[in-house]
């Protein structure tokens, strides 16, 4: 995964520049244009536009949002950290500035183009965004000389229903349909099964600007994983984001549904999203990761800042934790034996450990095995890169390798059990602050919280299962 190897370079088909978009627009090839940027959760929230509207006033002066966007639950209620702030500042508006290096043709809707939007506060980024939170620690490599590249690989569950079908009856795990019966990883037969709505995905993925690997069947019954071309680490985020959002608005003209819940039910694989990363030198485009010194167990060379890295990344996974697993639910993967790490540990080419050296030379590079189908990208690709570069900047030692199944290292450190202990490990975490700042920390501490205290609120399927009668 080095800079030698990208297509960054080459135009990407797909991606529009403005004198195309124009080109189109006066063509009618184009009337709409789609101005996004993601939310606290990850999900893509904005407006459409005319496209002639769109090139008269937005490429310029951009466009506005209501601020409690970033300050919101899943069901768009305000947090009460946001409703407590000066009455001046409530539900007045946020700047949206286009960015349109990520102009892109959404080919999956007639005549429609996307663009993602940076989000600014009184002329400055606003802190609290998903995309500034990832600038600011690509910033800190550029600082020291590194360009980083990237890749995540999304797993999720297509069932036969169309959402609205799934929600009427209350996601219950006996009234979704699936297209097959049995584990489908790797499995040719199975996944034909579904080719009429992965190829589709695959195909519009590719005519959008994403540039597809392949798909394949996953270790759960009608599980999926969908692999697109690694790229620089910010342009992966924002390809991640739209990958979700295409899968997501085919399955439902399609009447199926598409999950990237982190768990969806108790007796099947859990869905995760690896993260890939290599470290670049700026000047020559080389892999930082590569040099003379031994990975130790294997006959493997990398060179010190590679361990250094790993170690960072490796120390900083319980305060980041949040970035990695942000909902109740993404805690209830990590099982024994189930493909989904529980201990903090590394291993070349093993997967059952949290961090999977894999590659070599110039391929060189990291898995991170951690987050969840459910994480906020941008966040979690934010708390890699802040917890590599200070293992960089801190000369951090790296653990030793483990060996065989990493579920039995009960002497290594175990990752938080619930989002209540990740958050506060997250809130009490001198690293997390001096990464973030005070103000990010503390905004996304209340937001987790939050979604915590909603949760311990409602009365479950499970406790009237277990109480009703017998109690």
């Amino acid at each position: 995964m080095s800079q030698e190897k990208s297509s960054s370079s080459s135009k990407v088909t797909g991606m529009l520049t403005l004198d195309e978009l124009r080109e189109q627009v006066k063509k009618d090839e184009i009337n709409q244009v789609v101005a996004s940027f993601p939310d606290t959760y990850g999900r893509l929230l904005g407006k459409r536009f005319d496209a002639d509207f769109f090139l008269e006033s937005c490429v310029e002066d951009g466009t506005h949002c209501c601020n409690y966007l970033l300050s919101c639950d899943m069901d768009m209620d305000a947090l009460p950290d946001y409703m407590n702030k000066s009455k001046e500042k409530l539900y007045s508006d946020f700047h949206l500035v286009p960015d349109m290096k990520s102009l892109r043709l959404v080919s999956w809707k007639e005549k429609t183009a996307n663009v993602m939007c940076d989000i600014y506060d009184h002329h400055a980024l606003e802190p609290f965004a998903p995309r500034a939170i990832l600038r600011r620690q690509i910033d800190v490599a550029s600082s020291l000389s590194y360009k980083i590249f990237a890749a995540s690989e999304l797993e999720y569950y297509t069932y036969e229903n169309s959402y609205r079908d799934a929600r009427a009856n209350n996601y219950q795990q006996s009234k979704l349909k699936t297209v097959g019966d049995y584990r489908a990883d790797y499995h040719l037969l199975q996944t034909a099964r579904e080719e009429k709505y992965t190829s589709l995905f695959r195909q519009h993925l590719k005519a959008s600007g994403i540039p597809v690997e392949n798909s394949k069947g996953e270790f759960g019954p009608n599980q999926h994983e969908l692999n697109i071309k690694y790229s620089e680490i910010f342009t992966m985020a924002d390809r991640h984001v739209i990958y979700k959002q295409c899968l997501k608005e085919i399955a439902d003209q399609l009447d199926i549904a598409v999950t990237f819940m982190a768990k969806p039910f108790t007796d099947i694989s859990g869905s995760g999203c690896h993260l890939h990363i290599s470290v670049t030198n700026s000047t020559d485009g080389s892999n930082a990761f590569v040099g003379d010194e031994n990975i130790s167990g294997t006959d493997m060379k990398c060179s010190s800042l590679f361990k250094h890295f790993l170690a960072g990344w490796m120390k900083y996974t319980p305060d980041m934790m949040v970035f990695y697993a942000p909902t109740i639910n993404s805690y209830k993967r990590y099982m024994t034996a189930s493909f989904a790490p529980t201990y903090i540990t590394w291993g070349y080419d093993n997967r059952t450990t949290s961090f999977r050296v894999v590659g070599q030379d110039k391929s060189l590079r990291i898995e991170c095995r951690l987050p969840g189908a459910d994480c906020n990208i941008y966040l979690a690709f934010a708390a890699a890169l802040a917890s590599g570069l200070q293992g960089i900047k801190d000369k951090l030692p790296l653990p030793s390798m483990y060996t065989g199944n990493a579920y039995e290292a009960k002497d290594l450190p175990q990752i938080p059990k619930t989002l209540r202990d990740a958050v506060q490990l997250f809130e009490n975490s001198t690293f997390a602050r001096q990464a973030f700042g005070d103000n990010v920390v503390n905004h996304y501490a209340e937001f987790y919280r939050n979604e915590q205290m909603v949760y311990d609120k409602f009365v479950t399927d499970w406790e009237r299962s277990r109480y009703f009668e017998q109690i």
